[in-house]
């Protein structure tokens, strides 16, 4: 068995590389692995030990050897399909698919909501489905109007398109024609006992006293349910108290709510639950495949009862495990909470995995596609932490952000006998442009931290020329890199311009200094790297740290 473990770490350390370029990912492995063998959750440290050891084996192979190894693993591992997370679902070739994503528009999404949103939609687009974005808003005291055009235009911005987009809302005399239909043919009853008693009803096994009401009673009760207050009554489904599915137990169908609808004003007083409505619109738009995350397991068997006796077809579910990442606060309630203790600077600080936190941090939607998708689906619960989300970030970045220099803290410092000159330099390394032009007249500025640093000996500035400090005075050498090569001891990045910029840090500290003129006229969104220091978003007057 403990060979079987280490050959699949390795199986798929290789291939994790060999997708990224020679560079596997340890969060990604562990994942893989927990899907492969669940009973290593009972001993995460001893997973985590193993497959840090494989992954630094496989890192330091060539990308040719990490290939040829994976082959000799696996033959068949260049043949097998992109999207091979979604074989179990073991749909044959040219089944309809049509898969939808349903948020509630009740706060700002978060990761977790891109994870099922890239499911759903990457499922369907691997069979030429169709995919459909639908709100869940019935319930007028939790939807928010502003929540509509945030979850549409971040959904967006991640790259996903719909073919369809639903308002739940929009169906209303919908959910009132089966509810009509459930009591006509005595499957729900409206019942007027208080939460309490009928809470004593099931313990005890009792009948409530609703069920002594005929159809035609509950008909009329149905009709007038918008004349009675909140919690007076609801609609029950009739499946008996002792089922054992707690969901199952005489589920509540319709309630009561007297708040003002975001879109429907007071026009509806009497709103469908959840799982009425959820299964309603999944049956009436014919959703064939749905992948959400665990917690709506116990719902499963409800929903399906529901679909089954309005006579839709029953949509496959499949629930899966969520991720969480190490540190960070993803309860609506808290965040809440913590915004008006000011403990938060809002819905968009930077230690948050909200969806605008992570495009103001510079999280790219490739990556965070990448990422969680990368996590798999699996009922196991996984914690992975910043670095293994970062790298995903990364390796985007790496490609494409410019670099300019920012000096934190300041300190001013004098080289003696420096020429005057005009240097240029690369805003990538991998781009032959010369758009960065520095002054150069003998007074620089560098970071505090490496002032403080600074040795004795030979320095260099990057790109620039070297120096040598006696402990007091700096005096110019050459510019060669060759005399860097054979005495230097530190490279150092500077700035020639006292321009101010800020940076904020994810702890909320706010780094200052001094930085490049046209590190300034980066656009609103944009990452750039201050070099040695890290990767920066540009943010309305100052940048958000993203990560190393």
């Amino acid at each position: 068995m403990k060979q079987d473990i280490s050959n699949e770490l390795l199986r798929l350390a290789l291939a994790n590389a060999v997708k990224y370029k020679g560079n596997a990912n340890q969060g990604t492995v562990i994942s893989g692995a927990l899907g492969l063998f669940p009973e290593l959750k009972d001993d995460k440290k001893g997973l985590a030990i193993l497959a840090g050891k494989t992954v630094n084996q496989v890192n330091a192979m060539s990308l040719a050897e990490q290939k040829d190894k994976l082959l000799q693993l696996d033959p068949d591992a260049f043949e097998k399909k992109e999207h091979d997370l979604f074989d179990f679902l073991k749909i044959k070739k040219g089944e309809e698919v049509i898969t939808a994503f349903p948020p509630g528009p009740e706060k700002y999404p978060h990761i977790g909501h891109a994870k099922a949103l890239f499911i759903n939609y990457e499922l369907a687009k691997k069979h030429n489905g169709k995919f459909i974005l639908r709100f869940e808003d019935t319930n007028p005291e939790l939807v928010k109007a502003e929540f509509y055009d945030i979850m549409l235009s971040q959904f967006k911005w991640l790259g996903v398109s719909w073919d369809e987009l639903v308002y739940a809302s929009d169906y209303m005399d919908l959910y009132y024609k089966h509810g009509r239909e459930l009591i006509q043919k005595g499957l729900a009853y409206v019942c007027f006992s208080k939460p309490e008693d009928f809470k004593d009803f099931k313990e005890k096994n009792l009948e409530p006293p609703a069920y002594k009401h005929t159809v035609k009673e509950n008909l009329e009760y149905f009709d007038k349910l918008h004349e009675f207050k909140p919690k007076d009554a609801v609609v029950r489904l009739k499946t008996g108290l002792n089922h054992k599915n707690s969901a199952m137990r005489d589920p509540i169908i319709f309630r009561i709510i007297h708040a003002e609808h975001a879109r429907l004003s007071t026009k509806y007083k009497v709103w469908p639950t959840y799982d009425f409505q959820n299964s309603i619109m999944d049956g009436y738009f014919n959703i064939t495949h749905r992948l959400r995350s665990k917690e709506f397991e116990l719902r499963n068997e409800l929903q399906r009862y529901i679909q089954k006796i309005l006579g839709y077809k029953q949509t496959s579910i499949y629930e899966f495990a969520r991720f969480n990442l190490k540190g960070t606060v993803s309860s609506g309630r808290v965040i809440r909470e913590k915004i008006l203790n000011k403990e938060l600077i809002g819905w968009d600080d930077p230690t948050l995995t909200t969806l605008s936190a992570l495009r103001r941090r510079g999280f790219q939607p490739l990556a965070i596609k990448s990422f969680v998708l990368s996590t798999g689906i699996t009922k196991n619960e996984s914690t992975l932490t910043w670095e293994d989300f970062i790298k995903h970030n990364k390796r985007l970045l790496d490609k494409e952000a410019k670099r300019y220099f920012f000096t934190k803290d300041p300190v001013k410092i004098v080289i003696e006998n420096c020429p005057e000159k005009t240097v240029k330099l690369d805003t990538h390394p991998d781009v032959n442009d010369k758009k960065r032009v520095f002054e150069i007249n003998g007074e620089f500025y560098i970071s505090g931290e490496d002032r403080v640093k600074l040795k004795k000996g030979v320095h260099r500035l990057i790109g620039c020329l070297n120096f040598e400090f006696d402990g007091k005075k700096f005096t110019y050498l050459d510019d060669s890199l060759e005399t860097y090569k054979a005495k230097g001891q530190s490279m150092l990045h500077f700035t020639t311009t006292d321009l101010p910029c800020e940076v904020l840090m994810p702890d909320k500290q706010v780094a200052k200094g001094f930085c490049e003129p046209k590190a300034l006229t980066t656009a609103e969104g944009k990452v750039i790297q201050f070099e040695r220091f890290g990767f920066v978003c540009k943010n309305k007057d100052k940048f958000w740290f993203t990560h190393k």
